[in-house]
């Protein structure tokens, strides 16, 4: 078993560093939460929105990453819990400590998978739209709905994923971190 000043460390370490993967999850979450809200409201309105269709299954996969982001904060906040707990009387063991990470790794794995391939649906379907184009720039009259030109909107489709993806990679890497740190400790 570790010293006490060995436990107020980790203790230290583990609340200092959980609070700063809580926040930097929370900020990207909520970009995350904005975008695909306004992704859905401007998707509503826009002049073509039957184009946005290819988007869907990328835009579904990125929420559901963003839903296991959500998860991911919970684990976040029980480590900075546990940092709490090793610095008082009673310390949880090791295993459980060791528990309450992995399940955060986890949720923090499950989410690449998803924001990944919601991503490589994203750039597919926007290739796939761009290799339609016609080249040239039409401006004004017909020429202008035959160009399917990529809209700002569905590139901030793709900055959604981005953000949901970096979220999950800093909560995999502070995780791994957390990890090492548990198992370090004597």
């Amino acid at each position: 078993m570790a010293d006490r000043l060995d436990l107020q460390l980790l203790s230290l370490g583990l609340k200092r560093m959980a609070w700063i993967r809580f926040w930097i999850q929370t900020a990207l979450g909520i970009v995350v939460m904005g975008v695909l809200a306004f992704n859905n409201v401007g998707g509503s309105l826009s002049r073509n929105a039957d184009r946005a269709l290819g988007l869907s299954p990328g835009l579904s996969l990125t929420t559901l990453s963003f839903l296991v982001l959500l998860f991911s904060l919970w684990q976040g906040w029980l480590v900075v819990r546990l940092g709490r707990a090793l610095g008082s009387n009673a310390k949880p063991s090791r295993g459980e400590a060791a528990r309450t990470i992995k399940r955060g790794l986890i949720a923090d794995l499950l989410g690449l998978v998803f924001a990944a391939v919601g991503y490589q649906s994203l750039a597919g379907a926007l290739f796939v739209q761009a290799s339609q184009q016609t080249p040239g720039i039409a401006i004004g009259g017909s020429g202008m709905r035959e160009n399917l030109a990529i809209t700002s909107l569905e590139m901030l489709s793709v900055l959604s994923n981005t953000q949901v993806l970096f979220a999950h990679l800093i909560g995999l890497l502070f995780s791994l971190w957390f990890l090492q740190r548990i198992y370090r400790a004597k």
